[in-house]
């Protein structure tokens, strides 16, 4: 699977992973999307960010004869292959079929996905070790945790298709970006476009949670009147890429 364009722009990524999902659904908003941000999909470990390309793997309802011990190490095994292809700067994105009743996932293939650089991994079903999980180092997402082997519940059918996750279409290069708050995902031709008015949207509204604390009212400053609009517009005239840099 070829890489998408906004992958290799750096100053895509460093905007992604500056930008909070809350701005970003905002952006999204504005260009007609509305349902971009996974439901109950949370992060296994709180205070850490994720940005990558999507890699995509299907699980279907698991049958008793194809999901077997013996058929895990197949080299056939859908979710086998995609972790061994996975490339640095991807994240696995796992239909799960919005189901906890076992792990789509365990702590030795999370680990395999840190080693191989994977920027990421997120599933609408539960992972198993999480504890172990949740010491690596790669950024994890999931509705739920639980012990029980992915053998049954999990069909692993296919990767690199269009799947659904977390209530959202997601499409094998979409751009991916999980925070405290979740994972939001958007399309890869809007990448580029979202990750640059992210970005000079939260720096505005930086600008206006100043004047909100310094007492002013949001009726004047959120939206901006013509005045704080005029205020703005000089303030971020004079800012400094030093400057900028310490407003995170």
């Amino acid at each position: 699977m070829a890489l998408p364009d906004w992958s290799s722009n750096e100053e895509t990524i460093s905007a992604l992973k500056r930008v909070s999902t809350a701005t970003l659904t905002t952006q999204l908003f504005r260009r007609g999307f509305r349902t971009r941000f996974m439901q109950g999909v949370a992060p296994v470990k709180p205070g850490r960010r994720m940005v990558g390309s999507a890699r995509t793997l299907r699980y279907i309802p698991m049958r008793e004869d194809l999901d077997t011990l013996a058929t895990l190490g197949s080299r056939s095994n859908a979710q086998r292959a995609v972790i061994e292809d996975i490339r640095r700067g991807e994240v696995l994105v796992i239909d799960g079929m919005r189901k906890a009743q076992a792990g789509s996932l365990g702590n030795i293939l999370a680990l395999r996905l840190q080693v191989r650089g994977a920027a990421g991994i997120v599933t609408d079903g539960a992972f198993r070790d999480t504890p172990s999980i949740r010491a690596l180092d790669i950024p994890t997402y999931a509705a739920g945790q639980n012990a029980n082997t992915n053998l049954t519940t999990y069909h692993p059918a296919d990767y690199d298709l269009p799947i659904g996750c977390g209530g959202v279409l997601v499409e094998p290069g979409d751009a991916v970006v999980g925070d405290d708050e979740g994972v939001v995902i958007i399309p890869a031709s809007l990448a580029e476009e979202v990750a640059h008015d992210a970005l000079e949207q939260e720096i505005r509204e930086h600008f206006i949670y100043q004047q909100v604390r310094g007492g002013e009212s949001v009726f004047d400053v959120y939206p901006m009147n013509e005045q704080t609009a005029r205020a703005y517009e000089r303030w971020r005239q004079e800012l400094t890429d030093e400057q900028l840099d310490l407003l995170d």
